[in-house]
């Protein structure tokens, strides 16, 4: 969680608790909410996942005084993304985008020593572990997290699949090794002095910092550019890697694989690879979360005298289903386990719908034996009740 999303967050609101509730209050607010948006309770519901992430994560600052604290104290200071100076800065709000603050990097950047009189470091230390005032774009980077899509094929996302991936992202030039320089020899920027940023008076007796416009942020200066980055240090990269797409996804999933994004700046780690999965369709099977569903064609006779029918299941043997007598069209069955996989490791069921089929052509023998159960059922009136029922109100 970035220290933008951590103030303009409202974390009261997610759990729907006052701001001056007790510990007791958001403990209670916490289970309640999570009973009733518990992945568990919620299969195939990425909506309720999402909610359970948000409440977890309301629950983790709020549920701990000390971090509760930093985040009462920094939504005060900041209020909803505004910064909110003293007396001696002209009263009223000052609103300015908290992006300028903390910079682009990630909190990078952040106030000069002595800005805030050391307040940020106060605030978010603690909870982020930041280096505080002291921090700069010259320390290791992560790399960039890289979004890309794999459409699988439905037997490929009910099994799961290991697919390969072109991606391309930004990385450290090869040319040049990431210095920019095609010697290999950068100068330390004199403007920024190898900090990277360069701090803009804003009145009101606070500071804040803009990316250095000579060295654009690196805090070191290229005396001969390298060709290929234009000085840069950094270029595109392309890579194919193979990814293994959990059994189970379901269409539109977002898989997060940790490592495997964008290469980091200077020893930094990598950044994050999100895949977004699309999901074929299938001639017979359709899904519905991890139960997956087929319609089943039977004759007349199956459905009205009863019998046993064989049943294809996705990438198994076929299940043989026990009709009853008088089963009505439409009515639908369950086999148990024969649906897709989930996380813990077991399987949805296959949801198997009876559609009786009537022949289009009859012999002259099959229209005989009709025309005498006709003759034989001609008292009967199936649509007694639906008349009865009519003549109400």
């Amino acid at each position: 969680m970035s220290t933008k999303d951590f103030i303009e967050k409202d974390f009261y609101k997610v759990l729907g608790v006052p701001k001056d509730a007790t510990e007791a209050e958001i403990k209670k607010a916490y289970r309640k909410l999570a009973r009733e948006f518990h992945p568990d309770a919620n299969k195939g519901n990425t909506r309720a996942e999402e909610r359970f992430k948000e409440i977890s994560e309301a629950n983790d600052v709020l549920g701990d005084p000390k971090k509760r604290k930093e985040y009462d104290d920094a939504r005060a200071l900041f209020g909803n993304g505004g910064f909110r100076p003293g007396p001696g800065a002209g009263g009223g709000q000052f609103n300015f985008d908290l992006g300028d603050l903390f910079g682009g990097a990630g909190g990078a950047g952040g106030a000069q020593s002595g800005s805030f009189g050391g307040g940020l470091g106060d605030v978010f230390g603690g909870l982020f572990n930041r280096g505080g005032a002291g921090t700069t774009r010259t320390q290791p980077r992560r790399g960039q997290d890289v979004d890309t899509e794999v459409t699988l094929s439905f037997t490929e996302a009910i099994e799961g699949a290991t697919v390969p991936l072109r991606m391309t992202s930004q990385a450290p030039c090869k040319a040049c090794s990431g210095t920019g320089d095609k010697n290999g020899t950068p100068r330390v920027c004199p403007t920024c002095v190898g900090t990277g940023q360069v701090a803009r008076g804003s009145g009101g007796g606070f500071s804040l910092t803009d990316p250095c416009p000579d060295c654009k942020g690196r805090g070191l200066i290229a005396e001969h550019p390298c060709t290929e980055c234009s000085g840069s240090g950094r270029a595109k990269s392309s890579r194919t890697m193979q990814v293994r797409i959990p059994a189970g996804v379901t269409d539109g999933q977002r898989i997060r694989l940790r490592g495997k994004g964008a290469p980091g700046e200077r020893g930094g780690p990598a950044g994050d690879l999100y895949v977004t999965v699309h999901e074929g369709e299938h001639k017979v099977f359709g899904r519905k979360g991890d139960n997956l569903t087929v319609t089943v064609p039977v004759t007349f006779t199956e459905a009205a005298l009863g019998g046993e029918v064989r049943v294809p299941t996705l990438g198994g043997s076929p299940v043989t289903l026990k009709l009853p007598p008088g089963t009505p069209n439409g009515r639908t069955m369950r086999a148990r386990g024969k649906g897709a996989a989930r996380k813990d490791g077991s399987h949805g069921d296959l949801l198997i719908t009876v559609e009786v089929s009537v022949p289009k052509d009859l012999s002259g023998k099959a229209r005989d034996a009709l025309e005498a159960y006709r003759e034989a059922t001609a008292d009967e009136d199936p649509r007694a009740e639906l008349f009865e029922a009519a003549k109400g109100e």
